[in-house]
């Protein structure tokens, strides 16, 4: 089959032919029709905690089509269903895997990571894992349904109410669904901080009744201060989704008391904090990450349904043999935000 194949830190991926998936007897292998550009993606190809081994086929946001099934496969799998997955196989016998946390398996395998990922024709996935795809879902939208679970994770977690003032830290496509979710249960106010004018732009469409370009100079009181202007008060909860050393204590600072702070964004570098804030104001700071199941679920019933719209965020499809410059390209700040990978 044809894949994208990471070869080393500073080198575009290499597109080429490497050997089929071969699955487990429990497993399925899905035909992929698109394949999301993720900025862990991004990270795994730099230095770092997460850089991924020479040979890895990354991506992790994929849907598509069952092209086998294994014989030992739970489920009424056929060949041609439409399917998404969770992008982890986990063993099926642990605690976690029984209440649908397959994140949480010891003993899971991760595509993208330390299971060859879905920049490819075929990808191998768990029966379990596997969810089939509505009718009225096409596979294009369907393609966003892991960074919708994500954010909606992160919700869940964050406990949001009806009513709730919301500051959301960064308007990447993790930021973006954070604001949709937010609007979708009731907050009051949903205010996204970014820099960008474009993603600014995207914000508005996603959810957000107000964006704030912050003054760098000015740090957590300006932000603040420009927050509570807009909504008369502070924020009840702050969703980090930047990832950058500093913005967590900036996000102590700001919090008023007894608020929460939901860090959902990947920082793989060392950073500082000043506990006492925390501790004078007795803050909630919940970290986020991956989802369950039933996130998945959640995510595919609401899109299917039309309850919210998540297309603003796709600005660009390419194909497999476009991904390496696309890849590379998203590298650097653009007005890019969600590329999808079209493969079947």
């Amino acid at each position: 089959m044809k894949a994208a194949v990471f070869k080393e830190v500073g080198k575009p991926l290499s597109v080429e032919s490497v050997a089929d998936p071969a699955p487990a007897s429990s497993e399925l292998v899905m035909k992929v029709s698109y394949c999301g550009i993720c900025g862990t993606d991004l990270h795994a190809t730099r230095e770092g905690l997460t850089t991924a081994c020479c040979g890895q086929i990354l991506g992790h946001e994929y849907v598509g089509e069952i092209a086998e099934v294994g014989k030992e496969a739970e489920g009424d799998w056929r060949v041609g269903d439409r399917v998404c997955a969770l992008p982890f196989i986990a063993c099926g016998k642990c605690l976690a895997c029984a209440g649908g946390q397959f994140f949480q398996c010891m003993n899971k395998k991760v595509s993208g990571v330390d299971d060859q990922g879905g920049f490819a024709e075929y990808v191998t996935t768990g029966c379990r894992e596997t969810i089939l795809l509505p009718d009225s879902l096409d596979l294009k939208t369907a393609a966003l349904v892991e960074p919708l679970a994500v954010s909606l994770h992160a919700v869940r977690v964050a406990d949001l109410k009806a009513g709730s003032r919301i500051l959301i830290m960064g308007a990447g496509p993790i930021g973006l669904t954070v604001a949709l979710w937010a609007k979708f249960f009731g907050a009051r106010d949903v205010v996204v901080s970014e820099l960008a004018d474009s993603r600014a732009q995207l914000a508005k469409k996603m959810g957000a009744n107000h964006v704030i370009k912050p003054d760098l100079t000015a740090g957590a009181e300006g932000l603040l201060t420009q927050f509570s202007d807009l909504t008369g008060a502070a924020p009840d909860i702050i969703f980090e989704c930047v990832g950058a050393p500093g913005l967590l204590q900036q996000c102590m600072e700001m919090a008023p008391y007894g608020g929460k702070i939901i860090p959902v964004g990947v920082c793989e570098q060392p950073d500082n904090i000043m506990p006492f804030f925390g501790l004078i104001k007795e803050l909630n700071i919940q970290f986020a990450i991956a989802y369950t199941k039933d996130d998945f679920e959640t995510s595919i019933a609401m899109l299917a349904d039309k309850r919210i719209d998540i297309s603003p965020m796709i600005t660009d499809v390419i194909g497999l043999d476009d991904l390496p410059d696309a890849f590379e390209a998203l590298k650097t700040p653009s007005n890019q935000c969600k590329v999808l990978t079209k493969i079947g």
